[in-house]
């Protein structure tokens, strides 16, 4: 699972990590949620390109997206077996520009958000798939998905899942539009290596999507206690707002 993550290296950095041709310039995002427009690569026409998507993946074959769920994540083991995500698979691989995700731990009704990142504070490569989805009046709107796979051995303390995040070497291999060999890529979906990653906790200010600032990524002493009553609270839809376009 991955539902909230965090851009804030500098446009350069990304640029100079996967080479694409664009040279965009994009402020940083300490909270970036589902729905919102979010900067991926993929590869076409004999390059890495920089590309704008919303986070919330919607298969071609959807006739009412209202009807359909937000397909934030799509699961790595399967992805070559399930209709909403198997073109996809095949033709349609992204990787999403991060440099940390956060992760809640759940006990009861109590949820404590803490921040993953690389050790050497380089970008998170996490594997995607995008799709290009037309509807009835002819409109388009490009749509991507994280792929998961299970926790390594940083995550597991506090989920059972994490984004497959793959080595620069292996960027290559994700993205290529060219190789319908699926057996080849479905070798990437594993959990990474857990020296390349630390955890901390963080604040439950990142609960809320109206928070996007650097503080959201200074650890806590100790996961942070609710705030009374919180538990008997209706839990918010912070993950449907929409956000800003870069």
């Amino acid at each position: 699972m991955c539902g909230r993550f965090t851009i804030t290296l500098a446009p350069e950095t990304y640029r100079d990590f996967f080479d694409y041709s664009e040279r965009p310039n994009f402020p940083a995002r300490f909270n970036v949620a589902p729905t919102q427009p979010v900067p991926i690569v993929v590869a076409d026409r004999g390059g890495r390109h920089f590309q704008l998507v919303r986070w919330g993946f919607l298969p071609e074959w959807v006739k009412d997206p209202k009807a359909f769920p937000l397909l934030l994540n799509a699961r790595g083991e399967t992805l070559d077996a399930k209709p909403a995500f198997q073109a996809a698979f095949k033709r349609r691989r992204c990787i999403f520009l991060a440099d940390g995700f956060y992760e809640w731990r759940r006990q009861g009704n109590d949820k404590s958000p803490f921040l993953v990142r690389r050790r050497d504070r380089m970008p998170l490569p996490m594997a995607g798939l995008w799709e290009t989805y037309s509807d009835a009046s002819g409109g388009e709107i490009d749509t991507a998905a994280i792929v998961t796979t299970m926790a390594n051995g940083v995550l597991a303390p506090i989920h059972d899942r994490m984004p497959v995040i793959l080595s620069r070497e292996d960027v290559a291999t994700w993205l290529d539009p060219t190789s319908e060999n699926t057996k080849d890529v479905m070798r990437l979906v594993r959990p990474c290596p857990e020296e390349w990653l630390d955890m901390v906790p963080v604040s439950r200010r990142v609960n809320k999507v109206e928070n996007d600032d650097a503080g959201l990524m200074e650890p806590v002493t100790a996961p942070e206690l609710p705030v009374a009553g919180s538990g008997r609270r209706r839990p918010e839809r912070d993950e449907d707002a929409q956000g800003r376009l870069f």
